[in-house]
């Protein structure tokens, strides 16, 4: 009797252990920060936008009119796009029909439904622009007196408020101007 209830009462515990670490995963599970990475929220919906403060700040030795530089924000990496539409051009194309799409056309069915937001920096080089939730692509050019500055940064968008500045450290591209 004694091998009985020896028996029973590991497999009793050996249940009650499993239970145990799936509660505590999925307690651990509940508290993550919910995304939304296919940009599938209603943008009408409540808290469903974030306020993206963008400051553009180029070179201190550079006054460059930043008042009349513009910003683009992708829902995708478009240099990455571009790179995935050249080698599928190949494939698509037909050389007896001449056939084929545009990269815009295929940079809007890539982006879905969070299709890009374009704005324009004001005089002081700042921006705010209300965007989903979720990765974007900062894209901006800025044409200075000594330099043109190129950035195509990668952002986490989330919460009420994200702050992010334009410096020529965090630039794609810094080119001399002549």
């Amino acid at each position: 009797m004694p091998g009985l209830i020896h028996t029973v009462a590991t497999n009793i515990l050996r249940f009650a252990l499993l239970l145990a670490l799936f509660g505590a995963g999925w307690s651990i599970y509940q508290r993550l920060p919910h995304d939304d990475p296919a940009g599938d929220r209603d943008p009408g919906a409540a808290g469903a936008t974030t306020t993206l403060r963008l400051f553009l700040r180029p070179a201190a030795n550079d006054r460059a009119p930043v008042g009349a530089a513009s910003f683009q924000l992708y829902s995708i990496d478009v240099a990455a796009a571009q790179r995935q539409f050249d080698s599928e051009a190949r494939r698509r194309f037909d050389p007896e029909q001449r056939v084929g799409i545009r990269f815009n056309d295929f940079l809007t069915r890539q982006m879905g439904k969070r299709q890009p937001v374009t704005g324009q920096f004001d005089e002081r080089g700042e921006a705010t622009v209300n965007v989903p939730p979720g990765k974007w692509w900062v894209h901006a050019e800025v044409n200075g007196t000594q330099q043109n500055i190129t950035w195509r940064l990668p952002v986490n968008i989330s919460g009420r408020e994200r702050i992010v500045e334009l410096t020529p450290e965090n630039s794609y591209t810094r080119a001399k101007s002549f």
